[in-house]
C-alpha cells in the first residue's frame, strides 16, 4: 500500500471507530484492525491517537476558523445569519468529526486545537444569541449548535440541499427574538 493511500485509510477508519464509539473508547488497535495493517505500521504514519485525531479534524477546525474570522466583521443581525448558514454548512460537510468534537470535546480541551474549537464555539454561540444575552437566547444558541451537530450526523434519509434548508429554518424560529 503507498504511504499516502495508507495515511488516508487510517483516518478514515479512524473517522468511523471514533463516530461510533467516540475518541476515548476507540483504541490504536481498534484502528489498525479496521485498516488491516499492525498497529506498529499505524504508528509509523501517526505518532498517537491524538495525532490522527488532529488531522482528521484539521479541514474542520480550518473551516471553523475561516467562520469565526467572517463573524468578527459583522453586526449582530447578519452575524446570526451568517453562524447559522456557516455552522448548518459545516457540520453537514464534516457531519463524524463534528459528531467526535462535540461528543469527546470535554475530553479533548488539554490538546491545543481543541481549546482554540472550544473558543471559536463561544464565539459562534455569542453570535447566535445576539445581543440580548439572556438565558434564554444562550439555551436556544447551546441547542442550535448541539442540535445541528446531531441532526447533520444522523438524518442521512434527506438530501444534504433539503437538510441544510430545513436546519436553517429550524435554527432561525428557535433563535427568534423573544416576544
Amino acid at each position: 500500500m503507498a504511504r499516502s493511500n495508507t495515511r488516508d485509510e487510517i483516518l478514515a477508519a479512524a473517522a468511523r471507530q471514533f463516530a461510533r464509539a467516540g475518541f476515548k473508547g476507540t483504541s490504536l488497535h481498534d484502528i489498525a484492525v479496521e485498516v488491516g495493517c499492525s498497529k506498529a505500521a499505524l504508528l509509523y504514519h501517526f505518532d498517537s491517537k491524538e495525532a490522527i485525531l488532529t488531522e482528521m479534524c484539521a479541514p474542520a477546525i480550518a473551516e471553523l476558523r475561516e467562520l469565526d474570522a467572517r463573524l468578527a466583521g459583522l453586526g449582530p443581525g447578519a452575524a446570526r445569519t451568517a453562524a447559522i448558514e456557516g455552522f448548518v454548512d459545516l457540520v453537514l460537510r464534516y457531519r463524524k468529526e463534528i459528531q467526535v468534537i462535540y461528543g469527546d470535546l470535554p475530553g479533548l480541551l488539554q490538546q491545543p486545537e481543541f481549546q482554540e474549537v472550544h473558543l471559536m464555539t463561544q464565539r459562534l454561540q455569542e453570535a447566535l444569541t445576539g445581543p440580548s444575552g439572556t438565558a434564554a437566547s444562550h439555551v436556544a444558541a447551546k441547542l442550535v449548535l448541539a442540535g445541528a451537530a446531531a441532526v447533520a450526523f444522523d438524518c442521512t434519509d434527506y438530501s444534504d440541499d433539503d437538510l441544510r434548508a430545513a436546519l436553517i429554518a429550524a435554527a432561525a424560529r428557535v433563535l427568534a427574538p423573544e416576544g
